[in-house]
């Protein structure tokens, strides 16, 4: 797919003091129903704050979490003008950092990673644990944010180029194929054409409370993907309940918008997970469950990356799009959809304009 999707580069100014931008990886195994997700994170990258730093997060194989942070700036490295950037750890390379070939980047970076729109390569290692995780694929882009053969849309619209909202969030990959391995504490995982996803955020800090689902795993429909999301967002000077539904199929490109008074949700503080959206064409209802505790995964804050995120990528999701008429357009269920809730405030059920 050879089209630009928007904020694929870098954002940072190289003058603000507080900063974060996160990059999202996530490969799924659909003949044994697991998924890797891969999360890498630069924060105040202008040095000398008190977070200033990078990290690498991965939820593996039936929701295990591994971690390591990068605290050497100066080894983290990003193109501002496409999706490429890494950061090296222990290496015996005296190299400015910068994306390598594969095969020196696998002997000579010892903890590292490195990722564009069509690879994600790393290693990292828990010392206290000494569990570890080695990772080298391939990616074959079919899907962004829209429209096949039209060009990218910004996840968060035109104004997203504006600094309006926070923080920023973009859909690099809604669905692609991927090709290599995973070696997760030496068992390794091998595949060929499994689905891929990919996307990012920047800004100050993570909302002060949403939810997100994915999934491009759905049982007799391998070109279905979907990415919804809900947040409390900052705006200027005051705060927004916003949420988003992208689904992709045949080509085509299906959204609907909480702006635009086409979506409601009814979100658990765990475990369920209802949204339902309209607009002149169309009606979707997707559901989501799980009875797995999940586990949680550090995200952005102001006081740099903290447990405020609850995950599992082994949720229930079904989906129906509906023609307003009620003829069914297109269903479709999962065992392996991305199911998560974050920030405050989820003592009770969030409901907005839930009908």
């Amino acid at each position: 797919m050879s089209i630009t999707i928007p904020h694929s580069g870098y954002h940072w100014d190289h003058s603000s003091p507080r900063f974060f931008e996160g990059w999202y990886y996530r490969v799924t195994l659909p003949q044994i129903g697991q998924s890797f997700g891969f999360m890498y994170s630069i924060d105040d990258p202008l040095g000398n704050q008190p977070h200033s730093g990078g990290a690498v997060q991965i939820l593996g194989a039936n929701d295990q979490y591994l971690w390591r942070t990068f605290p050497d700036i100066k080894q983290f490295w990003a193109n501002k003008s496409q999706l490429e950037l890494g950061h090296w750890g222990s290496t015996d390379l005296s190299l400015r950092p910068q994306l390598l070939d594969r095969d020196l980047f696998e002997k000579s970076i010892k903890e590292g990673y490195q990722a564009t729109g069509t690879l994600n390569q790393g290693a990292i290692c828990d010392r206290s644990t000494q569990q570890y995780c080695r990772w080298n694929y391939t990616i074959n882009p079919k899907y962004g944010w829209g429209d096949s053969h039209r060009p990218q849309k910004a996840t968060g619209g035109l104004l997203s180029y504006l600094p309006i909202f926070d923080p920023g969030w973009q859909v690099l990959m809604a669905h692609g194929l991927a090709t290599g391995w995973i070696d997760w504490n030496g068992k390794k995982y091998e595949f060929i054409d499994v689905p891929a996803y990919s996307e990012k955020n920047w800004g100050r800090s993570f909302p002060k409370k949403w939810f997100w689902l994915n999934c491009n795993s759905f049982v007799e429909q391998p070109d279905l993907a979907l990415t919804a999301a809900g947040g409390i967002r900052e705006v200027l000077w005051w705060n927004e309940s916003v949420g988003i539904i992208g689904l992709h199929y045949q080509g085509k490109f299906y959204q609907f918008e909480s702006t635009q008074g086409q979506l409601g949700w009814w979100v658990d503080p765990w475990g369920h997970w209802q949204l339902k959206g309209e607009n002149n064409q169309f009606k979707l209802l997707i559901t989501g469950n799980t009875d797995r505790p999940g586990n949680y995964v550090r995200v952005p804050t102001v006081e740099g990356l903290q447990f405020r995120c609850r995950d599992t990528m082994q949720g229930n999701l079904s989906l129906e799009l509906r023609h307003n008429s009620g003829k069914l357009k297109l269903k479709g269920v999962s065992s392996g959809g991305g199911l998560e809730i974050g920030g405050e405030n989820w003592q009770k059920p969030w409901i907005y304009r839930y009908k």
